[in-house]
């Protein structure tokens, strides 16, 4: 969002920014908490968001100072429109505001990057005394540092690794493995491996992932810099270069179906034959794509691989705009998806039969169900030329996620090849803010029927209802029973 209300801002009167110079201990100057902290443009204090207690929210209404900087992820937030902005590189103070905190995050996290772990580890022992009572909360998850603006990529990292198929497959993947694909400089596997690793462990509640970030800028530079990015587009991303990655074994090596084991499971994950791929056996579906055309009646029916499916959301009404008093439940958004479709004018229909572009309609079937099913809710619009955010609430199950109402039935034994189709979700992730060009993204994930709130280092226990009441982005649910890649259970 571009905000009218930097240019009031013509210089910035902090002595310690105007010397270049920032203390690295980042914390509230009200709570003393290292997380997740702000600071205010116009006065240079402290305080920390409305993650941790809220009081930069506090220290605008009592001062009306409305520009605050977060000091990691360096975004710029303004309070008078309740959103992240993007037009601040327009003025130069903030320009070196932005480099002074670069250069002092860099400092913070070779320094003193134990002082903060101990911090965090004091925050999430507060939860789990909360919860001593609990035995499914035994698990401590471990916060990903933002290195300037990676949200994104950090919800989406924390979603996938939290699946435990995914989990388990990077897990038991022999080192010799990575080492027989090719582009060795440029090896996403073999890093997300090692993240996977020290995720799992346990031992730290913040760590770094810097090596694997690394990795995926020098492929894919834009996903560096200071500009707001899309965690739908990443994710994309990871799962297409993974699946790529992962075709290239050297079989030679590698002979046997690698098989991963849970204690649900025994799922083939790599064929040597067809180079399926974790990716496919994981978040590998089919939708039957049919075309008729409305003169002739001629049919066509095409077969799409996917990783997740887009879904459209129903337009809000008015009193309904703000998301709060929202009915839409994540099945219309599929039943809208599988609807039948009249195509209009500039999508005509080339039909064999009438040997000419016709008017015709199109519907979706999902042919084959993946065992994780990624739900990507389209949020973000374009209208006259502008993007602007759907922050409708969208109502979906934690438990019994039936499929079934959306799977091919008028071929024989599609149903029954599709294996089981009651999903329960394992992650999501939530985009905050207003603007299309800004915000900040999250994640919630289970693990042993523990639900954790990820907000980059950050770590929280949290209950089913607030995860119900979060207005996803992206969701994803496994599947009640596994199937193999050739449709055996």
């Amino acid at each position: 969002m571009e905000c009218p209300h930097l240019k009031q801002i013509t210089k910035i009167n902090n002595p310690f920014i105007k010397e270049g110079l920032i203390l690295t201990n980042f914390e509230c100057s009200v709570c003393r908490s290292k997380r997740n902290t702000w600071m205010c443009i116009h006065c240079g204090i402290l305080n920390c968001d409305r993650y941790a207690n809220d009081h930069a929210n506090c220290h605008f209404k009592h001062k009306n100072h409305i520009i605050f900087i977060d000091c990691h992820s360096l975004s710029i937030y303004c309070y008078a429109c309740d959103d992240f902005v993007i037009n601040e590189n327009c003025y130069k103070h903030f320009r070196k505001l932005r480099h002074i905190l670069h250069r002092e995050n860099s400092q913070l996290i070779r320094h003193i990057h134990n002082k903060v772990i101990d911090d965090d580890d004091n925050q999430i022992q507060k939860h789990k005394n909360k919860r001593k009572n609990s035995q499914k909360c035994q698990f401590k998850a471990s916060g990903l540092r933002n290195l300037g603006n990676t949200c994104f990529m950090n919800a989406v990292l924390q979603s996938l690794c939290n699946i435990q198929l995914f989990s388990y497959y990077f897990k038991e993947l022999p080192n010799s493995v990575c080492q027989s694909i090719e582009n060795q400089d440029t090896l996403v596997t073999k890093e997300l491996r090692k993240t996977i690793l020290l995720l799992w462990e346990g031992g730290k509640s913040v760590i770094s992932p810097e090596s694997l970030f690394t990795v995926i800028w020098k492929i894919v530079p834009r996903f560096r810099g200071y500009q707001p990015q899309d965690a739908h587009e990443f994710l994309r991303y990871m799962l297409d270069r993974l699946h790529t990655e992962l075709s290239s074994f050297n079989h030679n090596q590698y002979q046997q179906q690698h098989k991963i084991y849970s204690p649900n499971h025994n799922i083939s994950i790599l064929s040597t034959n067809n180079k399926s791929t974790m990716v496919t056996s994981i978040f590998g579906g089919i939708l039957q794509n049919e075309v008729r055309c409305l003169i002739c009646g001629n049919e066509s029916r095409k077969h799409d691989p996917f990783f997740d499916l887009s879904l459209d959301i129903p337009q809000p009404s008015t009193q309904d705009s703000n998301g709060s008093n929202s009915n839409y439940l994540l099945t219309d958004c599929l039943s809208k998806f599988t609807e039948l479709e009249e195509l209009g004018e500039t999508e005509l229909y080339n039909c064999p039969t009438c040997k000419k572009k016709q008017r015709s309609s199109k519907k979706f079937w999902i042919r084959r169900l993946p065992n994780v099913l990624c739900l990507h809710l389209k949020r973000f619009k374009w209208s006259d030329c502008f993007r602007s955010k759907l922050d409708v609430h969208i109502r979906f199950p934690i438990k019994d996620l039936d499929m079934s109402p959306f799977i091919l039935s008028n071929i024989h034994g599609t149903r029954n090849s599709c294996g089981s189709s009651l999903y329960d979700l394992a992650a999501i992730i939530v985009h905050h803010g207003n603007g299309v060009g800004s915000g900040h993204y999250t994640s919630y994930a289970t693990h042993h029927d523990c639900w954790h709130h990820f907000n980059d280092s950050s770590v929280t226990i949290c209950n089913e209802d607030t995860v119900m009441k979060s207005k996803a982005y992206i969701l994803f649910y496994i599947r009640r029973q596994f199937v193999s890649i050739n449709g055996s259970t």
